[in-house]
């Protein structure tokens, strides 16, 4: 405890690091109060059939991302996915089609405009969610509207209101990322499922204390054993990396050679870290997008019924493959064996027993995808957790930190900001927020 609070006085001590903790609370801040601002013409104490409808199901999830702003018809309502669809679709767009690909390989200028191509994306996505959000509106929470209103041009203003709401929210994670600490879209993410945290453990509690899920105190302390459980192998996912031995012939430092030092390339096993489990999210709340256009709501198919509750077998198996397809395709993305092979041969380095070049790149490639395959399952098993606890009389929303993409979120974004802040600790010749010094962070080692 006495070292815990002497590293919060470093942390205090260190002005920079100070300003950007700052700077990151109250954007939080500023997110936080937004998402309780309810679009013009509603009345919010008449949403509670909006309220029952996020208490289960897919929209649930949707509701718990939004940090509680779709259950509240805010002006957040929509939250940052829109924007982690686009992303999907962009980066898939880098990895097929050659004029993206050009545009990944022009350095900071080509990050620019594609990142110029994700803004336009998201607001196209938003000009489709937005309406769709609304006629949902409309139906569960009619009573809520202004009867004065004209539906026509409340469309209209609602659904421009909602876009300004969104792209104010990626704004706001930009700059916590520019000014703050951590990685703002993540921040943001991470503050929507935390701000559900505290509820979700109160309810769980209250239901086994009441005996209205069945197992009392005892059932409750083996689901928090169970929980810590899950959060260290969490952890272990995030943070596991395997070391690749590279041995430079002679490495230039300071204008001197030094020859026989050994160097070891940090190949993580499971180099996607979160991603996966984003992208497959998001792709996930298109059914309920679907169910809300298709026919008003009223009488979909069953399949589509399947695929918005996340408890069904046909959600959690289409979910768990999506996520290891993501998983080789994120890993492929963002660790090019080809890449690595020829930065190792540039600086005159090899891997023992290993000739260089196209030899060390096939060997690279074999070891990581040995290492994603188990990876990608570990995380799709992770990640469908929450339908297990379900199962076993889990109140569907403290089932949702049992695993899948809120856990996993929330392990991967405090540990990358942990980095960061022991990064600036260490700069600065404090001892780190650990004894060991060490904090394996979403790019692997500090």
């Amino acid at each position: 405890m006495k070292k815990f609070i002497e590293t919060l006085k470093n942390i205090w001590s260190v002005e920079d690091l100070r300003t950007k903790i700052l700077f990151t609370l109250g954007f939080a801040a500023i997110y936080r109060l937004g998402s309780f601002v309810v679009l013009p013409g509603i009345d919010p104490n008449a949403l509670t059939k909006l309220h029952e409808q996020t208490n289960t199901g897919l929209m649930s999830l949707l509701n718990m991302f939004s940090g509680g702003a779709f259950s509240n018809a805010s002006v957040f309502a929509l939250g940052i996915m829109p924007y982690i669809s686009a992303s999907i679709v962009i980066q898939l767009f880098a990895f097929v089609v050659p004029h993206f690909q050009k545009m990944q390989r022009e350095g900071e200028s080509g990050r620019r405009k594609m990142n110029q191509y994700t803004r336009w994306l998201t607001i196209l996505i938003l000009l489709f969610q937005a309406p769709s959000y609304l006629i949902n509106l409309k139906m569960q929470a009619a009573g809520a509207l202004n009867p004065n209103l004209d539906w026509t041009w409340f469309i209209v203003s609602s659904t421009i209101i909602l876009a300004a709401g969104s792209m104010f929210i990626l704004w706001l994670g930009e700059r916590i990322t520019d000014k703050g600490i951590g990685n703002g879209v993540s921040i943001i993410i991470m503050l929507g499922i935390i701000a559900r945290l505290p509820q979700a453990f109160g309810q769980e509690l209250v239901g086994r204390l009441n005996n209205l899920t069945g197992g009392g105190l005892i059932m409750f302390a083996i689901e928090i054993i169970v929980l810590m459980a899950v959060i260290c192998a969490s952890i272990m996912l995030v943070q596991g990396t395997r070391k690749v031995p590279v041995q430079y012939a002679k490495r230039v430092y300071a204008g001197q050679q030094v020859g026989g030092s050994r160097q070891y390339i940090p190949i993580k096993v499971f180099a996607a870290n979160v991603m996966p489990i984003i992208f497959a999210q998001a792709i996930m709340f298109i059914p309920i997008t679907l169910l809300q256009m298709i026919s008003g709501g009223e009488n979909p198919s069953a399949w589509l019924i399947m695929l918005s509750d996340h408890t069904s077998m046909l959600y959690n198996v289409v979910f768990a493959l999506l996520i290891i397809a993501f998983t080789y395709f994120y890993t492929a993305i963002t660790m090019n064996p080809v890449q690595m092979a020829e930065d190792i041969k540039r600086n005159n380095g090899f891997i023992p027993g290993v000739r260089p070049g196209h030899d060390t790149a096939e060997y690279l490639d074999q070891i990581m995808s040995r290492l994603t395959f188990p990876g990608s399952i570990f995380l799709a098993l992770i990640a469908c957790m929450p339908a297990f606890a379900g199962y076993l009389k889990v109140s569907q929303e403290f089932a949702q930190f049992f695993g899948g993409t809120s856990l996993l979120i929330l392990v991967g974004v405090v540990l990358d900001t942990l980095q960061q802040v022991e990064s600036h600790l260490l700069m600065r010749h404090y001892d780190g927020l650990l004894s060991s010094g060490r904090i394996h962070g979403r790019n692997g080692m500090a």
